[in-house]
């Protein structure tokens, strides 16, 4: 079972900086597209940053020019670089994995695998 496990959260100033990071329990892996989500009180999970096993990435405008998703292929591990923090970017964050695998029949499909979430609260 691949595990994904989640550092870097914590407490910072507006506009401080974090850098969150995700690694897969396993190396020998077939991962597709990575991405970053999270959560706040009451609302719904939304995506903030997604990235392409060729790293082609995508972001929510509410981030764009203030984070930067990537990823290190050696590693199997998603980073998200966080800077000019916003109060408003305070919740929950996941990160996620797309793995692929093939059947004996050579059918491949895609599970997801989730991390175990990491708080971010940006508050003076």
């Amino acid at each position: 079972q691949v595990q994904l496990l989640e550092s870097g959260g914590g407490l910072v100033q507006p506009g401080g900086s974090l850098r969150l990071s995700c690694a897969a329990s396993r190396l020998i892996l077939r991962i597709n597209d990575m991405g970053w989500y999270r959560q706040a009180p009451g609302k719904e999970r939304e995506l903030v940053a997604s990235i392409t096993s060729s790293n082609v990435t995508t972001y929510v405008d509410s981030v764009k020019g203030r984070f930067t998703i990537s990823r290190d292929n050696a590693k199997n591990t998603v980073y998200l670089q966080m800077n000019s923090l916003e109060p408003e970017d305070t919740a929950v964050y996941y990160c996620k994995a797309q793995v692929l695998r093939t059947t004996l029949a050579s059918y491949t499909y895609a599970n997801n695998y989730w991390g175990q979430g990491t708080q971010v609260t940006v508050s003076t």
